[in-house]
């Protein structure tokens, strides 16, 4: 029955072309343009995340500038205001630490003098005192107080404290220490930037 025996069945072209498409050229250079990719995403990422941090603490120093001026003019508006009874310190720290936002603040000397010292990171130093204070303890001050304070002597670093009457000018001074995050930034910037905002009104008292 040598008619019926059957020949050898050739190999199918497309079978031919699965196998190529497993392990053939076309899969390596998926693979090589798969790694490629990681590649350059991995170079260029830190760049990326420089620009985005970046981004994010030039708006963080633009939001604080604004908030720091705000604190000020509102602090002084506390400190001059007539009223039942007449505004002290407190008050105006009480002001100040609304506006700023959850951001400390602190009187390190209520009534100056306004040092060039640093802040702590992230905190503001609010002053109460007479307009354009010096940068030394005062013994004998002009009014540089809220009309609620009771005058006091200079006590240490601390300027003395002279309530203010008769309409007379008070500045409230607010100085805060913004930490970086971005280190390229940071490092230009000896890793902060202190904001500072004065606001000068005549008391209503």
């Amino acid at each position: 029955m040598k008619g019926l025996e059957q020949a050898p069945r050739p190999l199918r072209r497309f079978d031919l072309s699965r196998a190529r498409g497993r392990g053939g050229p076309r899969g390596r250079g998926r693979s090589a343009q798969t790694s490629q990719a990681l590649i350059e995403f991995a170079l260029i990422s830190p760049v990326l995340l420089l620009l985005l941090f970046g981004i994010v603490d030039i708006g963080r120093a633009v939001f604080y500038y604004d908030t720091v001026n705000h604190a000020a003019r509102e602090g002084a508006r506390t400190a001059v205001r007539a009223s039942g009874s007449l505004p002290t310190n407190a008050d105006v720290l009480a002001t100040v630490t609304r506006q700023m936002i959850g951001a400390p603040v602190l009187q390190p000397c209520p009534q100056g003098p306004v040092t060039s010292a640093t802040p702590p990171s992230n905190t503001a130093w609010l002053y109460i005192t007479e307009p354009n204070p010096p940068t030394t303890v005062e013994a004998a001050p002009l009014m540089n107080a809220p009309g609620g304070e009771y005058p006091a002597v200079a006590a240490g670093s601390c300027s003395a404290v002279n309530p203010a009457a008769n309409n007379a000018p008070i500045q409230v001074t607010v100085r805060f220490n913004l930490v970086l995050i971005t280190p390229v930034i940071s490092q230009a910037t000896a890793n902060r930037i202190v904001i500072r905002a004065a606001a000068i009104f005549r008391t209503e008292y």
